[in-house]
Parts: C-alpha cells; structure tokens; sequence
C-alpha cells in the first residue's frame, strides 16, 4: 500500500465521475486505481479502461492508501463495516449525502475518515465541493482529500458545522441556475428567438458570467453594474427582477434547503 494508490467503493455516476477526473488530471493512473462495483455492466466498462477490480468491499479497501466512498446513504454503513479491518492509516472518503463525520468514526474509530459535499457539475470536470475532516485526519489526509476533489473543478474546507449550508447553497445549486437558464431561454422565445438558439444563448450567459467572476476576480455587483447603462435595457430588466423580489427568491432557496437538510441530518 501506497500514497499513489486509491479505491472506489461504488463507481455510479459520482463515483465514475471522480475516477475519470483523477485520470484526467494525471492524479492517478488507471492501474494505480482499484474498483469495488457489484453492477457488471458499470464494472466491465471500468475493467476495459484499465482499472483493477476487486470482489469485496475488504479488498478493494486493502489495497489503497485512499478509499472513496460513492453509495448511496443507506448502504454506507455496511460499506464502513466491512473496512473496519483495514490498516488503520487508511484514508476514508464519503460522498454520501447526509452521512456524519460522527457516525463514520463510530464504524472506524481507528481511521482518518473526511465527508465531501460535491456536486452534479463534477459530471464535467466543474463540480464544487466542500471537505470536511474527522478528529483523526491531519494535514496531509485533507490535503489529499482537496488534491482529489480538486481535480474535478473548485474545493475547500469547512468545518461540518457549514455542511448543511454548502448542501444549501451549492449541492442545491445545479438546480436553481437550471431554473435560472430555463426562464432566460423561455423570455427568449417569448420574444421571438427559436428555442434552441435562446437555450444556448442562455447557458452560455451564465457560463460567461461565472468565468468572469471566477477568473477576472470581479465581483457580482462590479459585473452588474459594467453592463447596465443609465436608462438603459438592462437597467430597465433589473427593475423588473427587483419587482418580483428575485435576490429574495433565491436567498430564501438556499436558506429552506440549508434548513432541509439539517432536518434530515437530526
């Protein structure tokens, strides 16, 4: 067992998409990556691009330094169960939504275990993601935690007090700027434009946008305000918007989806 080494527990769409993004980023090289995946079509799709696979959970686990694991949150346990076993310098990666940093070191009070928030843009190479260490993970395990969700777009630490917060805001994301994209492209057709061409239009928008904020470090404010002449047809949209409260709309999104699922987290 080494540090070049790692293991997927589940290679569904989180799961596949993280091992492809690894590969991608040269992190990884296929045969460095052990896979425990027991639907047969997804494990020969694997096989084909060069990864190992394992029979078991216990030995897909004992062959890396790094575990992930990508299940659904009701399987998670047993998965834990059955890495109780492995050398205990072992680290162990969650995706699985609402799963505790407390209830995983229940199962593994040996290991350094960390809780990821991704989301649906990791699909892309364009996730964003939230780390959250346990009471044994150093230095070294969250930088290898950020190393590997890194390689699939933007993440950061928070404290796992802020995980109900980063479901909120950017695990709920993906569906709020979908609604955002569609209602551009609907105010498209209705004025006119084909509907795959205001769909487009729309999509790129909001990609353009982000890289701006993103890569010229430009604030949503200083943006708004370098398109929006005095008396102009932006001005005149955005007082539109500012009618219908949609700042607030959106604020109060994040705000009963943060609340959700610390309702469920109890």
């Amino acid at each position: 067992m080494n540090t070049g080494t790692i293991a997927f527990v589940g290679a569904g769409n989180m799961g596949a998409a993280i091992l492809r993004g690894l590969v991608a980023a040269g992190l990884y090289a296929p045969q460095h990556i052990t896979v425990y995946e027991p639907d047969q079509n997804r494990a020969d799709e694997l096989r084909r691009e060069g990864v190992r696979l394992a029979a078991s959970v216990r030995e897909a686990g004992e062959s890396a330094a790094t575990v992930v694991i990508a299940v659904k949150p009701g399987t998670v346990a047993e998965v834990l169960r059955e890495l109780r076993d492995t050398a205990p310098g072992t680290l162990v990666i969650s995706v699985a939504a609402g799963i505790t940093l407390r209830a995983m070191e229940a199962e593994l009070p040996r290991h350094p275990v960390v809780r990821v928030m991704p989301n649906t843009p990791c699909l892309v190479g364009a996730a964003a993601s939230a780390v959250a260490r346990g009471t044994k993970a150093g230095v070294e395990h969250i930088r290898r935690a950020l190393e590997i969700m890194g390689a699939l777009g933007y993440a950061v630490e928070v404290p796992e007090s802020l995980m109900d917060a980063v479901t909120g805001l950017s695990g709920s994301g993906p569906a709020y700027v979908a609604v955002m994209i569609d209602a551009l492209a609907s105010g498209g057709v209705r004025m006119g434009l084909p509907y795959q061409t205001a769909l487009r239009l729309a999509a790129q928008t909001v990609l353009g946008t982000a890289k701006m904020v993103l890569e010229r470090d430009i604030r949503p404010g200083e943006l708004r305000d370098m398109v929006t002449s005095p008396g102009g047809t932006t001005a005149e949209g955005l007082m539109a918007m500012e009618r219908g409260a949609i700042r607030a709309d959106i604020m109060a999104a994040v705000e009963a989806s943060t609340l959700k699922s610390k309702k469920l987290g109890e």
